[in-house]
């Protein structure tokens, strides 16, 4: 049965941005952002519920995509301290290579758009609808 174990070491691996482990078998994606978690948790799959997901980066947006799909595990290189905040009362169990006071953007220029987004949110479900016009206005955009 895959785990997180499996999930980390083929992340690692691959280079895969996010494995999740699942119904025994082990799932890769490669996208950038919070765009594959997004798409696992509105497309109606079922694939994070008791999941276990190693991830390159986690910030708040991502965590509260992963809480809200209903995962059991995660394991991320790199954590942000609101990501592990919005994480500490859902029971997920969380391991981390890493934590940082927040995720930067890919341009090195300031906080990552999807955490600043997050930052007054306190739970998931608060950051939900946000993330969902966010990614697409960036998807109409181009």
């Amino acid at each position: 049965m895959a785990g997180l174990k499996d999930a980390i070491a083929l992340r690692r691996a691959g280079n895969h941005s996010l494995v999740v482990a699942s119904g025994g078998r082990l799932h890769t994606f490669d996208g950038r952002g919070v765009k594959d978690l997004l798409s696992l948790l509105t497309s109606g799959s079922e694939l994070l519920r008791g999941a276990a997901v190693a991830d390159k980066v986690i910030g708040k947006g991502a965590a509260a995509l992963l809480a809200g799909g209903g995962v059991s595990e995660i394991y991320a290189d790199i954590i942000s301290s609101p990501a592990l905040q919005l994480l500490k009362p859902t029971g997920i169990d969380v391991s981390f290579g890493k934590c940082v006071p927040n995720i930067i953007n890919r341009s090195s220029t300031g906080i990552c758009p999807v955490e600043a987004l997050c930052a007054p949110c306190a739970t998931a479900a608060e950051c939900l609808p946000l993330i969902i016009d966010f990614v697409n206005n960036i998807s109409n955009a181009k």
